[in-house]
């Protein structure tokens, strides 16, 4: 039988959204494994799931997550993590990779899948959705993500403040992610575009330190680096406006 390597969206943090699919995923499989950090701090992905499956089960694959500068570094840790993982699907045959939102946005699962299906041919890739930080935050903040035709754009920081400005200027909802250590440079695009007393940030979502704030209220100070921020269009049609 062909071995089987599922990513598993667990949603950002509250082990309550995690789906019953992807929950009945973790279950099924032999393993599973979370990344986590050189530091080796339990990061959300491991929290969530010990909610879910025995610690036994439970097997921690160090990513450079926090590596940002030495690329050869970098590198060098997921080439160890693919191997690592290509191991356990050749003893375990079915391996479940839990991964913190949605295994097919901007996720840890997309390169380790690419790397363990050259090492490990005929394995069977597939992915359980997870809830993302953008809805769960639209969710504790009130925020309307899109009405009608509205676009919605979502914007990794880590590309650089210019191109969350050029998405600002255009229609739509805009939703930053990943933007805490740069959000003096956030706080001024929001407000060369009009968007900022509209906008919300929010931070650990669903955890003990939980932070839903307004944007108009960040004065540069850095925030976590897994903030998410929600920028809606300016909305003057009313209700029914956009359909």
């Amino acid at each position: 039988m062909s071995s089987r390597l599922t990513g598993v969206g667990v949603g950002p943090g509250d082990p309550e959204l995690v789906t019953v699919k992807g929950v009945d995923a973790l279950r099924a499989a032999e393993v599973v494994v979370v990344p986590v950090m050189d530091t080796g701090e339990r990061g959300r992905a491991e929290a969530t799931v010990l909610h879910y499956v025995p610690a036994g089960k439970v097997v921690r694959v160090v990513f450079a997550l926090n590596e940002r500068t030495d690329r050869k570094r970098r590198e060098a840790a997921w080439d160890a993590a693919g191997e690592r993982v290509a191991g356990l699907l050749r003893e375990r045959g079915s391996v479940a990779f839990a991964t913190i939102g949605d295994p097919n946005v901007y996720s840890t699962f997309t390169y380790l899948a690419q790397t363990v299906g050259e090492l490990v041919p005929g394995v069977v890739v597939e992915t359980v959705p997870g809830i993302t930080a953008m809805q769960d935050l639209a969710a504790r903040s009130g925020a309307v993500l899109t009405e009608g035709t509205e676009p919605l754009t979502l914007v990794p920081v880590t590309a650089g403040s210019a191109v969350l400005k050029e998405a600002l200027a255009g229609p739509g909802t805009v939703v930053a992610y990943k933007f805490g250590r740069r959000a003096g440079e956030v706080a001024e695009a929001l407000r060369e575009t009009g968007r900022l007393d509209d906008a919300v940030w929010g931070s650990a979502l669903g955890l003990p330190e939980e932070s839903v704030r307004s944007a108009a209220e960040m004065d540069g100070t850095p925030l976590p680096y897994l903030s998410t921020l929600i920028a809606p269009p300016r909305r003057a049609d009313g209700r029914g406006g956009k359909l």
